[in-house]
């Protein structure tokens, strides 16, 4: 398959020299990107443009399947992978009950979304397309555990801090509060907090840059036409879960 819009290749990939101390004391590799080495003893076979998958966020107290969407596959190798979700799709969402209890629910996903997840990465672009036809409007810088695959798609867990970036390229922090309360609590691990402050520095180096995908190069981008929405895959809950192999760093008082 060629080069798709906004594609970042291990060319570009090597040109970044940022890295990451704390992912060297706990045991990772640091890599360019905030990217942690790929174990190179695991091999899946790549999914196929148009397959149905699921993304499920794994708890950080329990490693159980969580929030999940399901996606359709745009692009996927060893560079990098491409998942479409269409508005209106349902997705798996928490309930709370009122005594403080939740349990997952069907949800409807209301925005078109394009999710760019590069291996090892610590943190997922995603591009927001709104009304019909479709118009872009935001880029989503979503920071996140580095994914692991599954026979059903992709696992990862959200690390609350965002960053909204329109398309002029201008920015702004989400959830900044919130992540830093968790930091506080003890929730995150100071050394982890520290490895996401650097993983936004890179983000924020590659828009200043006009990198991929923050070139325009996908903005344009249209699911083709006979694409249904994404359904859940009938696996989504039973597959076990892929828990993060750093998740006693990261999250000390789930690990506790």
């Amino acid at each position: 398959m060629g080069q798709l819009p906004g594609t970042v290749t291990a060319a570009m990939m090597a040109a970044t020299s940022a890295t990451s101390a704390a992912a060297t004391r706990s045991g990772g590799t640091a890599t360019p990107m905030g990217r942690e080495a790929i174990p190179t003893n695991v091999s899946s076979p790549w999914f196929e443009a148009g397959d149905d998958v699921v993304v499920r966020y794994i708890t950080r107290a329990g490693s159980q399947v969580g929030m999940t969407w399901p996606f359709k596959v745009v692009h996927d190798d060893a560079e990098s992978t491409a998942l479409y979700i269409a508005a209106g799709s349902t997705f798996m969402r928490w309930a709370y009950g009122s005594d403080g209890s939740r349990e997952l629910a069907e949800g409807e996903w209301r925005r078109s979304v394009l999710r760019l997840m590069y291996p090892g990465l610590s943190y997922s672009v995603w591009l927001f397309w709104e009304g019909e036809p479709h118009r872009f409007t935001t880029y989503y810088i979503n920071f996140e555990e580095p994914f692991r695959r599954t026979p059903v798609g992709f696992d990862t867990n959200d690390h609350t801090l965002d960053i909204v970036v329109q398309p002029n390229l201008s920015w702004q922090w989400k959830d900044r509060p919130e992540f830093e309360a968790l930091v506080a609590q003890g929730h995150f691990g100071a050394e982890f907090a520290v490895s996401v402050e650097q993983a936004a520095e890179d983000a924020l180096a590659r828009i200043t840059r006009s990198d991929p995908p923050f070139d325009g190069s996908w903005c344009d981008w249209e699911p083709p036409g006979h694409w249904l929405r994404p359904k859940l895959h009938p696996g989504w809950r039973t597959e076990p879960a892929v828990p993060w192999e750093r998740r006693a760093w990261a999250y000390p008082a789930a690990a506790g």
